[in-house]
């Protein structure tokens, strides 16, 4: 299983409506689609917090897949609807595509007591 976080500046006046976007896809009207559009993509596990910092709020993402290249490339190139929809709200994210993401982080530390 392959493993991702990362960190993206939240606009300083979107705060609320990325909350809202992700409450929708969480436990909205948009829960079903995201989950269908995670499976397709073969993301088991994916979290997102808003993190309030000195110089805006930033958004805290967590995600797990077998194949995490194929899963980033599956949802920035899907043409079905709710996968446009979310790529939209992320392309007006600085540096918003999926696999800037992906090529954008370091491994800096990676404990599980269960590899003990």
């Amino acid at each position: 299983m392959q493993s991702v976080a990362f960190s993206l500046p939240v606009l300083a006046d979107q705060t609320e409506a990325v909350r809202f976007a992700l409450a929708s896809c969480w436990r909205g009207p948009r829960r079903e689609a995201f989950a269908d559009a995670r499976r397709r993509a073969g993301i088991v596990r994916e979290a997102v917090w808003i993190q309030p910092a000195a110089v805006g709020d930033v958004g805290v993402v967590y995600v797990e897949a077998d194949d995490l290249a194929a899963a980033f490339a599956m949802l920035e190139t899907s043409t079905e609807p709710f996968d446009c929809w979310f790529r939209d709200h992320v392309h007006h994210v600085p540096g918003g595509t999926f696999e800037a993401f992906f090529g954008a982080t370091e491994l800096a530390l990676d404990f599980d007591i269960n590899r003990i």
